[in-house]
């Protein structure tokens, strides 16, 4: 049984070439005819640090606070539709955070409400549901609990992943960060001794469950 989390920009265009390598490798390594269980989610991530790395990239200057929140709450909105539309799926709401990444992280089109609805349509979902759920308390909640999830992992930036292999005898999970994510990923679920190749430490955390004993995360990034 092998269990990845994938950390992403709802809204970006390396996010969305990593997940296409990743959704690859598992189809090919993972498909209908393996025998082993793999489990994964794309959990969107928006903090300040994602936004402030954002604004790096697109060469806008921190101090830009207009920009800064309209990129905060475009961001934020993105994030809440990919779980609503998980609600109606998890293969639907991947499917949705891919073409919503495509259409705005590389196609350059505008993130909007109605683009959003349009995807949604595309990928044969509810859209009256979609609509009701995307207004919900319950889908921030939601939203909220992923972050929670990444603060206790220690995640900062995205992508970051953290994978738990337990075929081996590891009893902790490997957080990955850095452009060599897929291909550690890709390590990661092989062999016990498949770790070795890289160089962890302690990641602490301020989560007791992810610090104490046998329970804990290893932290592998450039």
């Amino acid at each position: 049984m092998i269990e990845i989390y994938l950390f992403v920009n709802p809204l970006g265009e390396y996010c969305f070439k990593l997940e296409q390598q990743l959704l690859q490798f598992i189809e090919e390594e993972y498909g209908t005819l393996s025998k082993e269980k793999m489990q994964f989610r794309f959990l969107p991530l928006v903090n300040l640090q994602t936004i402030g790395d954002v604004m790096q990239r697109e060469g806008i200057a921190q101090s830009n606070l207009e920009e800064r929140n309209k990129l905060f709450s475009t961001t934020y909105s993105a994030a809440l539709d990919c779980k609503a539309a998980h609600f109606q799926g998890k293969k639907k709401g991947r499917r949705f955070l891919v073409k919503l990444q495509e259409a705005v992280g590389c196609k350059g089109i505008p993130y909007s409400e109605a683009l959003a609805e349009s995807i949604f349509e595309e990928v044969g979902g509810d859209l009256k549901m979609f609509r009701e759920d995307r207004q919900s308390d319950f889908v921030k909640e939601v939203f909220f609990a992923d972050q929670k999830i990444a603060r206790e992992m220690g995640i900062t930036k995205h992508p970051s992943a953290v994978v738990y292999n337990y075929a081996c005898e590891r009893d902790f999970g490997v957080l990955v960060e850095g452009s060599q994510t897929v291909r550690r990923i890709k390590e990661l679920c092989k062999t016990d001794e498949s770790y070795q190749v890289f160089d962890g430490e302690h990641l602490h955390t301020n989560d007791p469950k992810l610090d104490s004993g046998n329970n804990h995360l290893y932290l592998l990034s450039n």
